[in-house]
């Protein structure tokens, strides 16, 4: 090869091939890139956001393609901050926005006890993700890590897509997977599924 180096930049070899594309703000990853990863998911859609609040805003008839893809024999889960919480207090302080944390997770919790009733979605509440929301379309994953004082929108934003065991998408699968094993179930009486 004439250019190895060249070569070597353009061509992803390491751990780095499982990046797709990089965005300085989720709000900058666009709304038909996180509809197609739904689209497509056959067997997982995890949502591990703390209040998911953006995505029934964003994608049209949200919950009516959540219901059909868990019909279909999709996972469908979400992870969510609890509204009552400490650390949901503390991050409404650090935020410091009209629209709050709480009323946030208050609307997803609202738009998921409209589809609950559906075989398949579930949900649970989680302390350990207040600053990083992980979002799972099979072995595709949107990744953002939140910074202080800021929201969820202005937070930088990774598209990882799985080509390898140990690179960068499994770490953070791993860590959904622990934390959904350690969350509680949002609605009374269900247990973890």
């Amino acid at each position: 090869m004439l250019w190895p180096a060249a070569a070597k930049k353009a061509i992803k070899v390491g751990p780095d091939r499982e990046v797709v594309s990089v965005y300085p703000y989720r709000s900058g990853c666009p709304a038909s890139l996180w509809r197609s990863l739904v689209t497509k998911a056959e067997r997982e859609l995890t949502f591990a956001g703390y209040t998911n609040y953006f995505l029934w805003l964003e994608q049209s008839r949200f919950g009516t393609v959540l219901r059909r893809k868990a019909a279909r024999g999709c996972r469908v889960r979400f992870l969510l901050g609890d509204p009552d919480s400490d650390l949901t207090r503390s991050r409404e302080q650090d935020e410091d926005v009209a629209l709050t944390l709480s009323t946030r997770i208050r609307v997803t919790l609202a738009e998921l006890g409209k589809i609950r009733s559906q075989p398949g979605i579930d949900a649970r509440y989680s302390g350990g993700h207040a600053y990083l929301s992980v979002f799972r379309f099979d072995d595709d994953m949107i990744v953002t890590p939140l910074l202080t004082h800021s929201v969820g929108h202005d937070a930088p934003t990774l598209h990882l897509r799985r080509h390898q065991d140990d690179g960068m998408f499994d770490p953070f699968a791993s860590h959904v997977e622990e934390l959904w094993n350690r969350g509680t179930p949002v609605w009374e009486g269900e247990g973890h599924g």
